[in-house]
């Protein structure tokens, strides 16, 4: 009785940690995408709209921790699936898009008004991915659950992500150089591809513990 209440506990603060990223994700994605159109900044809209699609992957993960509450849980149901598979074809798409702009902003000489809003939300964003990829690490390795560790993983993805946005606009606004922009651009698609292609072998493996961004649960 005492394991099964130890057990829920962590369970609800794995549920907590997973509503926390799915919020901080939706907040993020906003004033990013916002200052990424109004300053001209590629790869701050970019990173954005990464944070919106990380969100559809973050109900998938929730519902999956709901689902160990009443049941072991060995391999995704229908729902989670479904949802890493929208979540890949999206990121494919930001992928293609991010691409076709970073050329267009290069040929064209566009370049931003200032990178100022992105070297702040990689700042906050650093420290935040820091402490979920921790926390998620720890509570992941308490249940010995695979999936919460995998999890912890892409969260670290999310961590390397905001340290390019953060160099690309921190080069930026150092140099006022264009094509910084779009090569911080064209590193956030890199990430984008890596995730929507890990994101279809999750909806394909049986395997919970499915590498995320080239990491992998060992």
């Amino acid at each position: 009785m005492q394991e099964a209440t130890k057990q829920n506990k962590l369970l609800n603060y794995a549920l907590m940690l997973s509503i926390i990223t799915v919020g901080y994700n939706a907040i993020e994605g906003i004033i990013s995408v916002w200052f990424g159109m109004t300053d001209d900044t590629l790869a701050l809209l970019g990173f954005g709209v990464d944070s919106f699609v990380e969100i559809i992957s973050g109900f998938g993960i929730a519902h999956m921790i709901l689902r160990m509450r009443y049941t072991k849980v060995e391999t995704h149901d229908a729902f989670e699936r479904q949802a890493l598979r929208i979540t890949g074809f999206s990121f494919y798409l930001l992928t293609a898009g991010l691409v076709t702009g970073a050329i267009i902003n290069v040929f064209q000489n566009n370049h931003p008004e200032t990178t100022v809003v992105g070297i702040i939300i990689s700042s906050i964003s650093i420290l935040t991915m820091w402490w979920l990829m921790r926390a998620k690490k720890q509570v992941g390795r308490k249940l010995n659950s695979d999936a919460i560790t995998a999890d912890a993983n892409c969260t670290k993805t999310c961590f390397y992500l905001s340290v390019l946005l953060l160099a690309s606009s921190g080069l930026y606004e150092i140099f006022q150089i264009g094509w910084i922009d779009a090569a911080g651009s064209l590193g956030i698609a890199w990430f984008a591809f890596s995730e929507g292609r890990e994101s279809f072998q999750k909806a394909k493996s049986e395997d919970l513990s499915c590498c995320c961004g080239g990491d992998c649960h060992t």
